[in-house]
């Protein structure tokens, strides 16, 4: 694997909503497209097509709210999957700058239980560039406020 591509990046996210409801808005088409995207981009719905098990799929297209025709598809199979408490998802990417070849990204949730009802999300995902890991957690963040208002 290429230097340059050894970044990760991790983010710890509270949200006020119990473990179950915030895992289904990550396996649910109809929640996922509702959430999904930094604000100005959402997951076209007629795209998402998640399979949470083991071999399934978590596959959609984000597309730029102002320019439909802009898209970024998310290509990811399901590593590992428990219930309201982890999805560790994979995708094979290519044409990453920086990095020669194709390109494993790791995506891994974990959902715990917090007291009050909530839950503390745990992610992880990478390797990336140091600049695509830094665009990606601002992107991360940004989904995550759309997230709370869905919750």
């Amino acid at each position: 694997m290429n230097q340059v591509t050894q970044h990760e990046i991790s983010i710890t996210r509270v949200f006020d909503a119990p473990p179950e409801r915030v895992y289904r808005a990550f396996v649910d088409p109809d929640q996922i497209s509702q959430w999904f995207g930094p604000v100005g981009y959402s997951a076209e719905r007629a795209s998402v097509q998640i399979d949470a098990r083991p071999g399934g799929s978590w596959c959609f297209d984000m597309v730029s709210d102002d320019d439909p025709a802009f898209r970024n598809t998310i290509d990811a199979t399901v590593a590992e999957v428990v219930e309201n408490e982890l999805l560790d998802c994979y995708a094979d990417v290519e044409g990453v700058p920086g990095a020669a070849g194709t390109l494993r990204i790791r995506l891994r949730l974990e959902f715990h239980a917090e007291p009050g009802g909530k839950t503390r999300l745990e992610l992880w995902q990478g390797p990336f560039t140091e600049q695509m890991g830094a665009d990606t957690k601002t992107g991360w963040e940004s989904s995550f406020g759309k997230l709370d208002a869905l919750l």
